[in-house]
């Protein structure tokens, strides 16, 4: 049985895209892929938040691998497209935000909260089966900045100085993949030219229970300290929280953008799917789905004759 899914059965999964949400203010309405089991009721919420790679999979195209396993595990997983995406064509725009969009990236998983009606009402045989008390999100890599701002991270608007608190708190956990770290002197130049917003960072506010997933192997140019970067949200935030450290595991993890995709430099489906699982099974067990889930998947991860991580808890 897969760890991730405790007692629960795998069920068939049903996948629609685009939906689009209207947005005024936005440049663009907000489109997204929703993914959830064809059968259930009282549906626990993953909101998906893509990196800002270089292919079109950075968006709602993107992160089948991974979807396949939360769904599975009985999550609605909805996956907006941030202005970032390449898709959009909107990274060169004489803008304040471009090319990352940081602020408006959180604010499109709130509004997702938002509109859970609507989206409820494009997904056939979802209607009145979301938890709107069981909402969580996970980020990966520039997504996994955005998460940590729904958790409480707060950082200095480049622009005025201004604290920014983005905390959102109808969510009640988060996973952090391959995410950015610290800022100060832990930026290497073209992270300071081109990310000004990573300069100030404050994880003593992310109190929202999270796990952060983090390989060993991780070098990203955005950063002068090495694999230990994407571990500060774990290192730096309070109680409670958990850290996969990934054995052998690059910036994606094994592919979880997707196998073959462009980011995807460690392609390895084992790596994959140890992954999804631990974090369906962390998911499963923060948000009180199942309390067996998050022990039995650290079990199965410990006792494994060539493991993929190590688990440590706070």
């Amino acid at each position: 049985m897969n760890p991730a899914l405790g007692t629960r059965p795998v069920v068939p999964v049903l996948s629609v895209a685009p939906v689009t949400i209207p947005a005024p203010g936005r440049v663009v309405d907000l489109e997204l892929r929703v993914s959830a089991p064809v059968t259930g009721s009282s549906q626990p919420v993953v909101l998906l938040s893509h990196n800002h790679g270089p292919s079109n999979l950075s968006s709602w195209r993107g992160y089948g691998p991974l979807v396949e396993v939360l769904a599975a595990c009985g999550f609605v997983v909805v996956q907006p497209t941030h202005l970032d995406s390449k898709v959009l064509g909107l990274r060169e725009a004489n803008v304040a935000e471009a090319p990352l969009y940081w602020r408006s990236r959180a604010t499109d998983l709130s509004y997702v909260i938002d509109n859970l009606d609507t989206i409820e009402a494009a997904v056939p045989t979802l209607d009145k089966r979301i938890d709107r008390k069981r909402i969580a999100a996970v980020g990966h890599s520039a997504g996994g900045h955005t998460v940590s701002l729904l958790l409480g991270r707060r950082l200095n608007d480049p622009e005025d100085g201004s604290v920014v608190d983005l905390s959102d708190t109808r969510v009640r956990a988060g996973v952090i993949l391959s995410g950015l770290g610290r800022g100060g002197d832990a930026l290497s130049e073209y992270a300071r030219e081109n990310y000004p917003f990573l300069q100030t960072s404050d994880f003593s506010t992310m109190t929202t229970p999270a796990l952060v997933v983090a390989g060993d192997q991780e070098a990203e140019r955005t950063n002068v300290v090495g694999a230990s970067w994407p571990e500060d949200p774990y290192t730096l935030s309070p109680a409670p929280k958990a850290l996969l450290t990934v054995f052998g595991g690059e910036h994606s993890l094994g592919g979880i953008v997707g196998y073959g995709a462009a980011e995807t430099t460690d392609e390895d489906r084992d790596r994959v799917a140890a992954v999804g699982a631990i974090v369906g099974a962390y998911l499963l067990t923060t948000l009180g789905v199942d309390d067996r889930a998050w022990e039995m998947a650290k079990g199965e991860l410990e006792s494994s004759p060539e493991p993929q991580g190590r688990v440590v808890d706070k």
